[in-house]
């Protein structure tokens, strides 16, 4: 199993948090991790409308999900939405369920977002707590898109947020990233073979990037 890589500690709404490079969020005062946007089953999914996508990607999340149970102990999972890509995507479920399995002391909080909509909930007898946005957990208001809120800080996913970082010549490369503003923080897409959205900059904004195995700032905007 792979070392954890170089997290990045933030303080939002007073909380101490990790930025992990496996692309997730971890709150060690609740032993909580925090994931926006798994899309389990995408890969199945454009399988099944004949696009000839290579397999694997389910396992490759639960592996990297895995991983970050050994590293921290959560005692909490908070999926910030889009848990399953699509209605299609159930052909993934037994594999998803013996994984829940392997976990069952460990609560778990699915926040309905968009694809969720479509491909519905998890099995009951998952244990995975469904619930609408704003879910309120401390200071935190959990969500799956973007929005403001007014007493709670947002952490929210949707938005696959990606960064470009340029070289000295013409040469550039595109990174995932976890996107804060004032009062609201965006998480990178966790799962495999799910694209990336390019944020632009805007005065407050701060963009951290993920790549290798660590996270760091980047500079800030004017």
């Amino acid at each position: 199993m792979a070392s954890p890589g170089v997290s990045h500690a933030v303080q939002w709404a007073g909380e101490q948090l990790h930025l992990l490079p496996e692309r997730a969020l971890w709150w060690p005062a609740q032993r909580t991790l925090f994931l926006a946007d798994l899309h389990l089953g995408k890969a199945a999914t454009y399988r099944a409308l004949g696009q000839p996508v290579p397999g694997g990607t389910t396992q490759e999340n639960l592996a990297r999900l895995d991983a970050l149970i050994a590293a921290h102990a959560p005692t909490h999972i908070v999926f910030l939405g889009d848990f399953l890509h699509a209605a299609q995507a159930r052909t993934v479920l037994a594999t998803v369920s013996a994984w829940r399995a392997r976990h069952a002391d460990i609560a778990m909080t699915l926040v309905r977002g968009n694809h969720d909509s479509r491909a519905g909930d998890p099995p009951e007898a998952m244990r995975i707590d469904v619930v609408e946005e704003p879910y309120l957990l401390g200071p935190f208001a959990c969500c799956h898109h973007p929005q403001a809120h007014a007493t709670h800080f947002v952490l929210a996913g949707h938005l696959h947020p990606a960064c470009k970082l340029y070289g000295p010549g013409r040469d550039s490369v595109r990174l995932p990233c976890f996107v804060s503003d004032a009062q609201q923080a965006v998480l990178p897409a966790f799962g495999e073979f799910t694209g990336g959205w390019l944020m632009e900059a805007a005065p407050g904004r701060r963009f951290h990037a993920v790549g290798g195995s660590a996270v760091w700032a980047l500079p800030a905007a004017d």
